[in-house]
Formats: structure tokens, C-alpha cells, sequence
């Protein structure tokens, strides 16, 4: 049964498939036993998973288990402090981790949210009002304007029934629906107009129609299904904290037991180079780097709040830093959502009205000019017309304190906004003639309206029929091939002439134009009936018309949209739109804003769904439109660019774009006109529906992830210098540098507060000058690695030798060597606290200004001053053991640790100049070959 096509079935056909009565209904005995047989029409929200087991899932991670192991070894070393830290890291990581996951789980309750909750039913021949959820195939249901469709019905009876579908199809205005077949096979649900869809809504007239699907088995189940179907992509972020997790603690562990066993073949005490590798294990495993992951994303999060972005998952934002395509719905989110009159057409004049939204405020301009409404006729009857033919109204609404924290702009928005009651068409026609004072309230003293003659698809035009001053007035707009037809008379230059067939094509070829431009057009006609002419018929009434002019209406773009995307193609990210709208239309918004490149493609939603994956893979990359698509298309698109290799960003407003948003390596929601179920399945919502603020959110994402790396880069290579501080050591059978409390201390002091201060460093001026990384670069590309490695061997190199100075001067005597130790200990101290400075800039410490960042400068003085008490504390001093230290050594000290960075530095420096110099060419005289 469910592989009918039932758009092409007629109404015949239909009832005996579904043997059910078009005038009786199903019996309640039939209906109760295929509820039972076919299941409720509900929903299913898939496999559940209890909130506990969704808690300890989080405990089940490699890192994590390791980070358990840390906190054994540091309670058995006496280092409760470590101990408490790392259970507190641990826990916070897991409630962050079960909150998200616990979040997303609701998704589909909120898609359920939208279905209806009563349908009006015919039941053994009687009109019933039951819950939804008991709706059967062969139901006849009854639709009412405001009435939510509760199930895919087949509409066997219309008038004027026009549904809101933009939540599942993108379609950005109401689409008339009628109960003829139709022939096509394959069509896109947009174009399924004698279907009503789950979850949509009726906006106008009433229907009558049999149920086909239900529940899991209706366009709005197959996005349930896909939701549940669909995985969670593993951000960039965590997949490479995993593997560096993993690499560090296995190479961690062999330095350390190479470190003891190199000692005790010196002939060191076994359990005190027991207690040291210990010791250096703990401190070369970064047991604080989740800690700081964590802080570095958690206030990168506010400040995108600040920029009005949401974010519902931390490692998220790290991912929009790679992002390298964003696909985008159009409607709401490149454009208003506000349909808007942008041209006009009247005796030959092209015309330009100005204002945006629903705000009633423009003007109209021929040729740069401003028209004066009250001097020009034919313009002041069009808006007459478009005025009284129309049943949309405009109001004036104070937001509430919410909405007004929520809508503020970087403008600071008034606390008020216009609001949009009925049709969007007739609002923006209700909008246009505001603008120019003509509204229904200034009319409704001179005209009252008798009838009406509603739109529907088989007649294309509306009519009202009003008295006026005695006498009476036909106010008449539709499709202008179809008004032509009813019109005798045109109004050209202010007078009434014949409509002539030269007249008539001068009309269709500015429709034309005006269709070209993806503009919706309507025509406009009146005429004034005799006072003796009473009759009020259709036929009589739409016949002998003056036509006035045409009017050309869109979606428009947001401003700030244009240059957002500028800013993506110079930061190397693609922008896509992927939309239910017609092709046309949504190639005319593409080359306002500047997506479709020149030779770049489009693609509609029939072409796509003939192509296999292979062939879509072929061309995903030069395709920038999709129109008309369905949500089975759009997660198509968003799987065949990830198997290209790029990080897909899929923003979106609607039930139909969830699946996409959470099949998206991010998926991005909007705030303000988003629908619950997209909001729950996305990572980042943007409070004011803006694209511009995703650009923030990009630039942010970069900013964290480089500051991500800047403390991998201070923590690793500090790590590095003390391990190869103590191993050199070893190896060249030298007393213990450093022992295991001064080890435990510098992991605690200098790697915390500096490590976090870096988390919050600024970005450098050129983050958004560079293309995206790629999903699959190392954690230690550009160079990363490099740096840290040779500036972990100059800090170990450097420490060590400050170690041998003081040392050979009496090697022999205890008190020396713990002198050389707190020389060491002050050393490798002073280099790391050095270091972090350089760790700033990707080229070296010259390169930034180093008090720029006040937490830096903090937290690097505060460290000093923890290791100044420890030197010359003297209760702490047995603790530690440490001895103070004089000027000479302090200048040993300083020297020693300043060598890795500032050496490291002027090479930068030498080799940017270097490189200055190539690409300027050196400077060479030209001289003629010398000929004999």
C-alpha cells in the first residue's frame, strides 16, 4: 500500500485502494481494528537510553581511563591536591558531555510537538472531533484555515485552501492546494499540491481528504526516522585530543622507564628513581589538558554569546575553525522571510520601491526620482486596488523583554515591530501601499466591501466588489496572463484606452522581465460599475476591466548577508544554498548575494535524485544552488561533501533541515524562526537569525583552536625539557637534576595558570586570511611539532647545563648538589615562564606585543612569585628542598632560560627577512652580451 503514488490516483481510485467512503467515512468497529493492526500515528523517538547510562558512557573514554590511572599514581605519591583536581576535571567533563547528549535526545519530542493534537473526522457518516493519534488510513478528514494537518492526507475536496509548508518543503510562501491527480511520477513534495503534509498548517479556505499515511509512515516520520538514524559526527577536536592523548602517554612512559633504568645502571638508589619516573610520569602526561580544553571552549562560548551565538556543544566550536563549506537554507536565513514589493510596472514606467520588511516605510522612484503618489494617478489606483483586495493586515507590536534581548541588532532595534497578520503576498501589497499612506483604515470611510471572489488555482485571480460614494467599485489582482484575458481597457498616462494586442505584449514582456529576476508578479484591473447595474456574479462582475499594472515582489536578501559571504570566500569557505524554492528563484538570490561563482552550478531536486552518490560526488564541488530538495536530498548533499573531505556547516530554520543539521559536522539553528525540532538537533543556534553572525562564530572557532594549540605547543615542550633533563642526566651519569617534589611542583604551577591564560589569548590579526584546515591536518602540522621538540631539547639542554655549571664546582659536597638542584629547579622554572611568551605568535616572541594579554602577564608573575617563596621561604625550603640562590646564579639562571626562546626568535627574524628578500628578487644590473 505505501508504495502507491497517491498524488496520481483520483478520488475513485483512492477510496477503493483505501476502502474507505468519501461521504461516510470509516465505520469506528473498521477504524479501532487498523489502529490496532497498523499502529498509533505517532512518532516513534527511536531506541531510548536512560539518563545513567548515558552518565557513565562519558567515563568510558581512553583519555579519561588514563586520567583515572594519574589520579591513582598522585594519591599513592601523597599529592592529594593533584588528586582532587584531576577527580573534579573528570566529573565536570562527564555532567558536560551527558548534558549534551541528554539534550539532543529531545529533538524528536519536539518534532512530535508538531503534530496535530485533534482531527475532525467522518465516522459511521457523523462529524467527530478525535485525538490525532488515532487517525487510520481511509480517515476523511475536514481542514479549516488555523487547522494543522494531523497526517499525510490525499485532499479529495478544496476551496481556496492554501498550507504553510516552509518547516518541511523550505517553500517560503503558502502553497495552494487542490484535489486533482496528477501525472508525474516523481515530483518534489513542494510541488505535491493535492497533498496535505503532517505537521503543516492551513493558512486559508478548507479541504477535505483521505488519510494515506500515518505516523512513522508520513514525510514528517521519515525525518524522525532519519533523525534517529542519522550519527553524530566526532568533531576534528576530539578525535585529535584522543590520538595526541594516546601518543603522549605512550611515549610518556618509555622515556620514564628508560629515565629509571638508566639511573639505577648509574648506580642510583633504585626506589628514588622508582619515585622520580613516578614522578616525571605524572608530570609528562598532560592530566590538566581536558581541564583547559574545556576553559578555552567554555569562555570562547561566551564571548559568542556575546555575538549572539548559541553554542549547545562545546566542541563545536572548535569545529566551525575548520569549517570549509557552510550550506544554508534561503529561506529566513540569506532572506527576511518577508515577502516585499520591489518593482512596480505601470503604463510603460518601471518603477523602484524602496523599505524593507514589514515596516511601512519607502518610497517609489522612476529613473532616480521620487514619484509624489498624490500627482500621479494610475499609481494611486494600484495602490487603491492592492489595498482593498486583500485580507492581510499590519499591526504594530511591542515586544516583550525576551524578544527584545533576544531580536536586538547591532543597531539597537526599537522595542517595537511590525507583525504581519494573513497571506505574505497580501502582506507585502498591504506593506506597499502603507508606504505610500494608503492603508485600510484611511480607505474603510469611503469604500465598504459587499463581496468577495477568492483566489484558488484554477481561477488565479481575486476580486472584491465594494460601494462607493453611491456607487460601486471591482477591485480585481491575479496572474496577469489570466487578468489580461478579463480586462478590455488599460490605464495608460493617466486616461482609460483600449487594451490593445500592442498594449497587451508591451504587459507581458515587462512580466517577463520582472519573472526573470525570480520576482513574483500580480497584475492589477478595476472597474467602476453603473449605478444601474446590480448584479453580482462572477461572470459579470470580472469582465470588461481596466488594468492598471503589474507589481514584482520577493524574498528579499538580508544586508549584512552580501558582505558575510565575501568574507567566507576570502577566508576559503564555501557557501552553498540549499532550498525548496523554485530553481529560478533561488539563482536570482545566489547572484544578489555573490554565492554563484562564475561556471558555477545548480541543481534542482529532480536531477539530483537521478544521480547515484558516485555522480553526485562528481560534481558536489561546483554545484552553489539546490532548489527544490527534499530532507532526504538535503542530507544527501551534506554526506557527499564530507566523503569530498570538507567540514560541513548546514544552517537552517525548518523541520525538514534537522536531519541535515545533525548529520552536519556543525549544524547551525535560528533563533528567532526555528522551529524546535532544528534548534535541538543543532550544535550552535543564532539568537538573531543572522548568516553575518556565523562569520563571528568561524572566526572565533579559529581563534580557540589556535589557542588550543598554543598550549599544547608550552604544555608539550615543557614536558619534553623536563624529561630530557632528567634522561641526560642519566645517561651521562649525573646526580638526579631535579627531584621528585620539584617535579611534581613545576607540572602544578608553571603548567596550570600560564597554560590557561593562553586559552584566552587574542587571535592574530590574519586569522581570517587563511584558508580552512583541513579535517584530517595533525594536531602538530605547520611546523607544531617542530617547535616543540626543538625547543623541549633547548629547554632540557639549557637546564641541565645550568645543573653541570653549578655543580663541577664541588662535586662532591651535598650541599652543592642541592644548591645545583634549586639552580635547576629555577632554571627550568625561568625557561618555561619565558617560553610561554614565544608560545603566542606562530613565529616567535618578537613578533606580538607580550603584554598584551593581562591574564598572561598575571598568571606568569604569579608562578614567579609561588617560586620565589619556595626558594626563599624557609619552612618551605626542607619541603622542596631548596637552598636560596645568590646574584651570580640568578644570572646563570636567567641566561640558561632565556637562550631557547630568544634564539628560537632571531632565527624567526632572520629567516623572515630572508624570505622578504626572495620574493623581492634581489636587484640586478642588466647590461648588453659583449660581442667580438
Amino acid at each position: 500500500m505505501e508504495q502507491r503514488k497517491w498524488h496520481q490516483m483520483g478520488t475513485e481510485e483512492l477510496a477503493q485502494s483505501l476502502q474507505a467512503s468519501p461521504d461516510s467515512g470509516l465505520s469506528q468497529a473498521e477504524a479501532s481494528e487498523r489502529l490496532q493492526r497498523l499502529g498509533r500515528n505517532e512518532l516513534s523517538e527511536g531506541k531510548k537510553v536512560s539518563p545513567f547510562a548515558l552518565f557513565f558512557n562519558q567515563f568510558k573514554d581512553f583519555m579519561v581511563l588514563v586520567l583515572l590511572g594519574a589520579t591513582l599514581v598522585s594519591g599513592l605519591l601523597g599529592e592529594y591536591l593533584d588528586a582532587i583536581t584531576i577527580v573534579a576535571i573528570i566529573v565536570i567533563n562527564a555532567f558536560l558531555g551527558f548534558t549534551q547528549e541528554f539534550r539532543a535526545e529531545k529533538s524528536l519530542r519536539a518534532l512530535k510537538e508538531m503534530s496535530a493534537p485533534v482531527a475532525k473526522v467522518l465516522r459511521d457518516g457523523k462529524v467527530t472531533a478525535i485525538a490525532a493519534s488515532e487517525l487510520v488510513p481511509g480517515d476523511i478528514v475536514l481542514l479549516e484555515s488555523g487547522d494543522r494537518v494531523p497526517a499525510d492526507i490525499r485532499l479529495i475536496e478544496t476551496s481556496s485552501c492554501y498550507a504553510e509548508e516552509s518547516a518541511l518543503t523550505g517553500e517560503s510562501v503558502p502553497v495552494g492546494k487542490h484535489s486533482e491527480s496528477i501525472k508525474d511520477d516523481e515530483i518534489p513534495l513542494g510541488d505535491q499540491k493535492n497533498v496535505g503534509f503532517m505537521g503543516t498548517m492551513i493558512t486559508r479556505g478548507s479541504a477535505k481528504g483521505i488519510v494515506v499515511r500515518t505516523g512513522m509512515g508520513t514525510e514528517m516520520g521519515k525525518i524522525a526516522d532519519l533523525i534517529n538514524n542519522t550519527e553524530t559526527m566526532e568533531t576534528p577536536l576530539q578525535h585529535r585530543l584522543e590520538q595526541l592523548g594516546k601518543i603522549l602517554i605512550v611515549v610518556a612512559l618509555a622515556l620514564t622507564v628508560l629515565v629509571v633504568l638508566a639511573g639505577i645502571l648509574h648506580g642510583q638508589p633504585a626506589y628514588e628513581m622508582f619515585l622520580a619516573g613516578v614522578s616525571l610520569a605524572v608530570a609528562a602526561i598532560p592530566e590538566g589538558l581536558p581541564a583547559i580544553v574545556t576553559i578555552a571552549l567554555a569562555l570562547g562560548v561566551q564571548r559568542m554569546i556575546k555575538r549572539r551565538a548559541i553554542v549547545r556543544k562545546l566542541p563545536s566550536v572548535e569545529t566551525l575553525g575548520c569549517a570549509s563549506v557552510i550550506c544554508s537554507d534561503k529561506t529566513g536565513t540569506l532572506t527576511q522571510n518577508k515577502m516585499t514589493v520591489t518593482q512596480l510596472w505601470i503604463a510603460g514606467r518601471p518603477l523602484e520601491v524602496t523599505g524593507e520588511g514589514y515596516e511601512p516605510v519607502g518610497a517609489v522612484y522612476e529613473a532616480g526620482k521620487a514619484v509624489d503618489v498624490k500627482q500621479d494617478q494610475s499609481l494611486r489606483r494600484l495602490l487603491q486596488v492592492a489595498a482593498l483586495c486583500n485580507n492581510a493586515s499590519l499591526e504594530r507590536q511591542e515586544l516583550d523583554e525576551s524578544d527584545q534581548k533576544r531580536r536586538k541588532t547591532r543597531d539597537d532595534s526599537p522595542a517595537e515591530e511590525w507583525v504581519l497578520k494573513g497571506d505574505p503576498t497580501e502582506g507585502a501589497l498591504t506593506v506597499l501601499a502603507a508606504k505610500l499612506g494608503v492603508t485600510a483604515k484611511s480607505l474603510s470611510s469611503l469604500y465598504k466591501r459587499e463581496k468577495e471572489f477568492s483566489f484558488d488555482s484554477d481561477r488565479k485571480r481575486m476580486s472584491v466588489l465594494v460601494s462607493h460614494q453611491g456607487g460601486r467599485l471591482v477591485c480585481t489582482k491575479g496572474a496577469p496572463d489570466v487578468l489580461m484575458e478579463q480586462c478590455n481597457y488599460v490605464l495608460w498616462d493617466g486616461k482609460v484606452v483600449p487594451f490593445t494586442p500592442t498594449l497587451k505584449q508591451k504587459v507581458s514582456a515587462a512580466g517577463e522581465a520582472m519573472a526573470q529576476q525570480a520576482l513574483r508578479v500580480l497584475g492589477f484591473a478595476y472597474r467602476d460599475l453603473k449605478s444601474t447595474d446590480r448584479s453580482d456574479s462572477e461572470g459579470d462582475v470580472e469582465c470588461q476591466l481596466i488594468f492598471i499594472g503589474l507589481t514584482g515582489m520577493i524574498d528579499p536578501p538580508r544586508r549584512e548577508v552580501k558582505d558575510a559571504i565575501t568574507t567566507c570566500r576570502r577566508a576559503g569557505i564555501k557557501t552553498v544554498m540549499i532550498t525548496g524554492d523554485h530553481q529560478l528563484t533561488a539563482e536570482a538570490i545566489a547572484g544578489q548575494l555573490g554565492i554563484m561563482p562564475r561556471g558555477g552550478k545548480a541543481l534542482s531536486g529532480q536531477q539530483l535524485a537521478a544521480m547515484d552518490d558516485d555522480k553526485l560526488d562528481s560534481v558536489v564541488d561546483e554545484v552553489y544552488v539546490y532548489a527544490r530538495v527534499s530532507p532526504e536530498h538535503k542530507l544527501r548533499i551534506v554526506k557527499s561533501l564530507q566523503r569530498k573531505g570538507h567540514v560541513v556547516a548546514m544552517t537552517g530554520d525548518g523541520v525538514n533541515d534537522a536531519p541535515a543539521i545533525k548529520a552536519a559536522d556543525i549544524g547551525i539553528a535560528m533563533g528567532i524562526t526555528g522551529t524546535d525540532v532544528s534548534k535541538e538537533a543543532s550544535a550552535l543556534v543564532l539568537s538573531d537569525d543572522n548568516f553575518a553572525t556565523i562569520v563571528a562564530a568561524i572566526e572565533e572557532g579559529r581563534g580557540i583552536y589556535e589557542n588550543i594549540r598554543k598550549f599544547i605547543r608550552y604544555l608539550l615542550a615543557s614536558n619534553v625539557g623536563e624529561i630530557l633533563t632528567m634522561f641526560l642526566a642519566m645517561m651521562a651519569g649525573l646526580p638526579l637534576p631535579l627531584v621528585p617534589i620539584q617535579i611534581l611542583w613545576v607540572n602544578l604551577v608553571t603548567d596550570g595558570l600560564p597554560a590557561m591564560a593562553l586559552g584566552v589569548d587574542q587571535a592574530e590579526k590574519d586569522l581570517m586570511q587563511h584558508k580552512p584546515r583541513t579535517a584530517k591536518e595533525n594536531i602538530f602540522a605547520r611546523r607544531l611539532g617542530w617547535k616543540i621538540i626543538s625547543r623541549g631539547v633547548l629547554i632540557g639542554v639549557c637546564t641541565l647545563g645550568a645543573f653541570w655549571l653549578t655543580l663541577r664546582e664541588d662535586p662532591g659536597n651535598p650541599a652543592k648538589l642541592v644548591e645545583a638542584q634549586t639552580v635547576a629547579f629555577a632554571t627550568l622554572v625561568m625557561a618555561q615562564l619565558i617560553h610561554v611568551f614565544d608560545c603566542r605568535s606562530s613565529r616567535s616572541i618578537f613578533h606580538r606585543n607580550i603584554l598584551q594579554n593581562k591574564y598572561l602577564v598575571f598568571a606568569v608573575l604569579s608562578s614567579l612569585l609561588l617560586m620565589l617563596g619556595v626558594l626563599y621561604i624557609e619552612p618551605l625550603q626542607p619541603i622542596f628542598k631548596t637552598v636560596p640562590i645568590g646574584l651570580r646564579e640568578w644570572c646563570l639562571v636567567l641566561v640558561a632560560a632565556g637562550i631557547p626562546t630568544f634564539l628560537m626568535g632571531i632565527g624567526s627574524v632572520l629567516g623572515t627577512t630572508d624570505k622578504k628578500k626572495k620574493k623581492n628578487g634581489p636587484m640586478t644590473r642588466t647590461s648588453k652580451p659583449v660581442t667580438r
